[in-house]
């Protein structure tokens, strides 16, 4: 009796074993198969390290198979990334300056394994933002604070090109760079506006002097011409003129105010004035 008890014992410890065997087995299995592939996500590579070393090989988006327990995949994003930095700056007249640059840049696919190996995934703070800092400081020196306000497309432009220099050679190439703030201080920024009224100010007065020359010219022009009007209408007036004149608008009564015995005008040349006008008009 106690002998099949004891078998039945064993036999349940047996299955028990199995059990925890086939559970542990089946675990492993599951384990091993989910250890044997990555997936990358789009817009980013996958970096393969294997026991701790970097490897070369760069990983494209989508199903890749790697080696269990053995190969660690690290994903590196290679969108455009947007960073912004504040900084301080000295022009070239040494006025104080702050700043605020914003930088649209990526990673270069082929170049993710490099970044990774070198720099590691956190280089916005380790390669991008000081470059960034660095550059403006270099270039704002370059400039008084007029031609900062002024040639803003050359300074920027100036900006993209030092910092692409700083950041290429690990990989990282800027999409777009924008210069957010140039902010002086408030003494400059005084300066320049008196400077910008006393400007306009002298641009009216040149104005005013300009539109006086003109309408003085304009007053000359036209007492000429009322003087050359007036020699020529002097030159125009005969006694003949005058007579005929007259003898357009007589009525054909003679004047009856007389002095010393005589009329006031000679009828002879009366007539033949009337004469001159008649063969004048045939």
């Amino acid at each position: 009796m106690d002998l099949n008890l004891d078998n039945t014992e064993l036999k349940k410890e047996k299955w028990i074993k199995r059990g925890i065997i086939i559970f542990i087995v089946i675990g492993f299995g599951i384990m091993l198969l989910f250890n044997s592939f990555t997936i990358i996500d789009a817009g980013h590579t996958g970096v393969t390290i294997n026991l701790g070393k970097v490897s070369d090989k760069v990983l494209s988006e989508g199903f890749h198979f790697k080696l269990p327990f053995i190969s660690t995949i690290v994903q590196i994003d290679n969108r455009v990334i947007k960073t912004e930095k504040a900084s301080n700056a000295a022009s070239k007249d040494l006025q104080t300056i702050s700043s605020k640059v914003a930088v649209n840049y990526r990673v270069n696919p082929t170049y993710s394994a490099s970044v990774y190996k070198n720099v590691g995934k956190d280089f916005n703070n380790v390669i991008v933002n000081p470059a960034i800092e660095d550059c403006v400081k270099s270039v704002a020196a370059k400039y008084n604070a007029e031609q900062l306000i002024t040639n803003r497309s050359v300074v920027s432009n100036e900006m993209e090109k030092e910092i692409s220099q700083k950041i290429n050679p690990y990989g990282l190439y800027i999409e777009v760079l924008n210069i957010i703030d140039f902010d002086f201080s408030d003494e400059f920024n005084k300066a320049i506006e008196a400077k910008q009224t006393a400007q306009q100010q002298a641009l009216k007065a040149e104005q005013d002097l300009a539109r006086i020359k003109v309408e003085a010219q304009q007053l000359v022009e036209k007492a000429k011409a009322e003087s050359e009007s007036y020699q020529l209408k002097n030159q125009q007036i005969t006694d003949k003129v005058i007579m005929m004149e007259f003898i357009e608008k007589w009525n054909g009564k003679l004047p009856t105010v007389t002095s010393g015995g005589s009329a006031l005008f000679d009828i002879n040349s009366i007539i033949n004035t009337e004469s001159i006008k008649n063969e004048n008009k045939s």
